[in-house]
């Protein structure tokens, strides 16, 4: 029996190792290449390495060098401007499809991964398709020349003062019908006999929405705002294939510039430090929503 006993006993230990040995290399692996990394591009915003890693310590100093760059300041402006628009129309159109979908139309099984199949392609993809669709040698504008109207002209890719709303075109695109998605999961949670009510009272579709339906989509709103303001400030991939960061710098972004200035300009610490930068952004972000999430679950 004691064999039997001790036997049972290992092969209950067994069961509770053998998952913890399959994740341990995953695990230790996600420790050093992410927070590990994370921990050295801090240091190194810290030093003044220049084309490879220094280990002299230099302060806040490169932090003061990078606000007071001009590349920086164009970069915070262009994200503020692309991270505005991105979000709230990308918010917008998700909102008004979810509503669109959910009015158990015929053939929404056929609409919704339509909706959805942008978000299935990579950045780099999107970016190269509009950059094709937007080049006026071959894109909108030359369909239109061919087609007999002369003298239309839609050049914001090459132009200065446009090129960041192409960005914004593109992004929006990739990603509306993922936040409709999120709005439609909202939508069907919401408790029909709750409507009904209000219906029966007289409420007007308006009505419904705004004081009833609305409302109870907060939690499709952050977690849409969290997850879209997270792809905004680290958008790097797709600026690269729609527009270099062009022209001139019309559309770089803090991703953009901490690439440059890392691998190109051989700054590697003003380059950590902007990464630096980013990652604290994005844990403003990040940290209130989880936290009100972890609240809200106890």
């Amino acid at each position: 029996m004691a064999q039997v006993g001790s036997g049972v006993d290992f092969r209950t230990r067994l069961q509770y190792l053998i998952p913890k040995i399959v994740l341990a290399p995953s695990v230790a692996m996600v420790l050093l290449f992410v927070y590990g990394f994370i921990l050295f591009t801090i240091y190194l915003s810290f030093t003044d390495s220049r084309i490879l890693p220094s280990f002299n310590l230099v302060g806040f100093e490169n932090y003061v060098k990078l606000f007071k760059l001009s590349h920086w300041s164009i970069a915070i402006r262009n994200l503020g401007v692309f991270a505005f628009l991105y979000i709230s129309i990308s918010t917008v159109i998700g909102l008004v499809l979810a509503i669109f979908l959910d009015q158990k139309i015929r053939g929404e099984g056929l609409l919704r991964p339509i909706y959805l199949y942008p978000m299935a392609l990579s950045f780099i993809v999107t970016g190269t398709a509009w950059k094709w669709l937007l080049d006026p040698g071959i894109g909108i504008e030359h369909t239109m020349h061919l087609w007999g109207w002369e003298s239309f002209a839609f050049d914001w890719i090459k132009n200065r003062d446009y090129a960041i709303y192409t960005v914004v075109l593109a992004a929006v695109w990739q990603t509306s019908g993922f936040v409709m998605a999120m709005f439609l999961a909202g939508l069907r949670g919401i408790d029909n006999e709750i409507l009904k009510a209000a219906q029966m009272d007289g409420a007007s579709n308006w009505n419904l929405y705004r004081r009833i339906i609305l409302p109870q989509l907060r939690p499709a709103f952050l977690s849409a705002f969290v997850i879209l303001s997270h792809l905004a400030v680290k958008s790097y991939d797709l600026v690269i294939a729609l527009t270099g960061g062009g022209p001139g710098r019309a559309t770089e972004l803090p991703a953009t510039f901490m690439y440059s200035y890392t691998f190109s300009r051989n700054q590697m610490g003003i380059g950590a430090s902007s990464a630096v930068i980013m990652l604290m952004t994005i844990a403003a972000i990040m940290v209130p929503y989880l936290y009100a999430e972890l609240r809200e679950k106890k």
